[in-house]
């Protein structure tokens, strides 16, 4: 199977990501915005006008969406390199198609995160017939796409991951377990996180300065707001960019 681009190539989209999803007016959108509306902010050559500014704009949901290579895969792929502008009759599928597409390459960002790691070598046959299924998968038509359960094909991979967390863990003695937990806010400054799991977790404004997150699993944990400045992220596990965004990692 060739390597597939699961990171965001916006020179290549047509700007989906600006148009297809609805925006609601919070602290991270400075508009409402109706979903398959283009942003007001969108330019005529599927750019960003306030792209160096999105922050000070009050755009932040912008600087951490990533689409992991989904909108040029659809729009390069999917559609031939048509638009929803020059064919407003593909619009609709365009749009329909992108979150479904977005969910899959995230999948296979975290299978392709996996398959590094030397420690999950037991199970990296599966993980790679899991990348190249759920690589078919995304290649499908809008219709297939439209049907297709994406919760289901996560539900199949994530026992798959898991493992090769726990494998790769497994050499660090008194990890902690914290999947699912609710950590809004947390004091952690300095703490000993060492191979700790945050699946799922929520820690929006947690403070984990300082703290030691060497092999920490991060799949899924909302970090927005959390401040990571000078832990320790050597070796972490599935991290993504978007959640790198999200929290506090600069002293800027």
């Amino acid at each position: 199977m060739p390597e597939r681009e699961l990171h965001a190539d916006c020179s290549r989209c047509a700007a989906l990501c600006c148009v297809a999803p609805a925006f609601a007016k919070s602290s991270d959108f400075a508009i409402n915005k109706p979903a398959g509306t283009p942003c007001r902010n969108l330019g005529g050559d599927f750019g960003c006008t306030i792209h160096e500014r999105l922050d000070r704009s009050g755009f932040h949901g912008c600087v951490v969406f990533d689409c992991f290579g989904a909108g040029q895969r659809l729009t390069q792929e999917t559609f031939g390199g048509r638009t929803w502008r020059e064919d407003p009759r593909i619009a609709g599928d365009m749009f329909a198609s992108l979150p479904v597409v977005r969910q899959l390459h995230e999948l296979m960002w975290l299978v392709r995160e996996a398959l590094t790691l030397p420690e999950a070598q037991p199970v990296h046959g599966k993980l790679r017939d899991a990348l190249a299924r759920i690589d078919h998968l995304a290649a499908g038509s809008p219709a297939d796409l439209r049907a297709l359960d994406v919760e289901a094909q996560r539900r199949r991979v994530n026992p798959l991951l898991q493992r090769a967390s726990e494998l790769a863990r497994a050499s660090i003695k008194g990890r902690q377990d914290h999947r699912g937990a609710q950590l809004i806010g947390r004091r952690m400054r300095g703490a000993d996180l060492r191979g700790a799991s945050f699946r799922g977790a929520l820690l929006i404004g947690a403070d984990l300065r300082d703290a030691d997150l060497r092999r920490a699993d991060f799949t899924g944990a909302d970090l927005r707001g959390a401040d990571l400045r000078g832990a320790d992220l050597t070796g972490v596990l599935f991290l993504t960019q978007s959640q790198r965004r999200a929290a506090v990692t600069s002293s800027g």
